[in-house]
């Protein structure tokens, strides 16, 4: 990451004065997103609107995401800042700090859409929360009502507009999350165990009935040991777990670990997948909006985990 003292010195350089961020009615708004889940919930809501350009693209994770000074630029001449919050992009705290004391808007969408009773706590740090709301289709659909109502804030003149794209897209979700339950239901209460890279699904095992086992905590900074391989390896094959999952922006050499350490153990687990966690697909290929990517987690963890055990 940039240090502090950096961005101290190019932000003034780059803003100005702060009336360049003030937004402009015919023109809409200068959006920078961090991850691209939050830019596609951006271009859905703010539609004509909104010019949005997303940071982190596929296979990028934002936990250890370090701003570059062409990021900052960037942010230094959005009219506002649309980043995930609850310390996802943990490394980039400082620089939304600065941007605001510059005259740049930024919103923490889940900090401001989702509230504390609905959050999951962190097991290992007191007082900080799950990031990855958007697993919880209920969740998201908050954060798009909430998104119409931050950015209607910004452009009054267009509030209408985006709260009706933020009530069409809301039906859109309420859609994917009656399909999510429909396909689910064909997974035995006894396999409904997702064990992945790292604890990303949370959300997704509370809303939808599974339990959920990450080689890595919440955030991907905390790197797994010798003896967290050996304990999910103990679970996975003292349960027959017939699969197991690797992450798009997460390498998948810890889970290959997992893997052989089952196999030492007499069991022989199954790679069920790709899943999509912290990032989209490629804009026009699988998983390249947030609801393909929902519908291609559902999908490859319903097959993989309705499938006969290993031996």
């Amino acid at each position: 990451m940039l240090p502090k003292w950096w961005v101290l010195c190019i932000v003034p350089a780059l803003v100005g004065c702060t009336e360049m961020h003030q937004p402009d009615a015919a023109a809409g708004l200068r959006v920078v997103a961090t991850t691209n889940i939050v830019g596609d919930i951006v271009e859905n809501i703010g539609g004509e609107r909104v010019d949005v350009q997303a940071l982190m693209g596929p296979g990028v994770d934002p936990h250890l995401f370090k701003a570059s000074a062409r990021d900052v630029t960037r942010m230094a001449s959005a009219n506002v800042i649309v980043y995930n919050g609850l310390h996802l992009e943990g490394k980039m705290t400082d620089v939304f700090e600065e941007m605001r004391q510059r005259g740049v808007a930024a919103i923490a969408l889940a900090d401001v859409a989702v509230p504390t009773a609905l959050r999951r706590e962190s097991e290992l740090f007191q007082g900080n929360y799950d990031p990855h709301i958007w697993f919880d289709v209920a969740l998201w659909r908050r954060a798009a009502l909430q998104l119409a109502e931050e950015l209607g804030s910004l452009l009054p003149e267009h509030a209408e507009y985006f709260d009706a794209r933020a009530r069409t897209y809301a039906a859109q979700l309420d859609s994917l999350e009656a399909h999510i339950r429909r396909r689910v239901a064909r997974v035995p209460a006894e396999r409904r165990v997702i064990v992945t890279s790292h604890d990303a699904f949370g959300y997704f095992g509370r809303a939808y009935g599974f339990e959920v086992r990450g080689l890595q905590g919440i955030s991907t900074a905390t790197e797994a040991g010798t003896a967290d391989v050996q304990d999910l390896a103990s679970l996975v094959a003292g349960r027959r777990i017939p699969a197991m999952f690797v992450e798009s922006s997460v390498s998948p050499r810890g889970i290959e670990a997992v893997r052989e350490a089952v196999r030492a153990r007499g069991f022989d687990v199954a790679i069920g997948g790709t899943l999509y966690g912290d990032a989209l697909g490629a804009p026009g290929q699988e998983a390249g909006s947030y609801v393909d990517m929902v519908r291609h987690n559902v999908a490859t963890i319903v097959d993989a985990l309705s499938h006969d055990a290993g031996h």
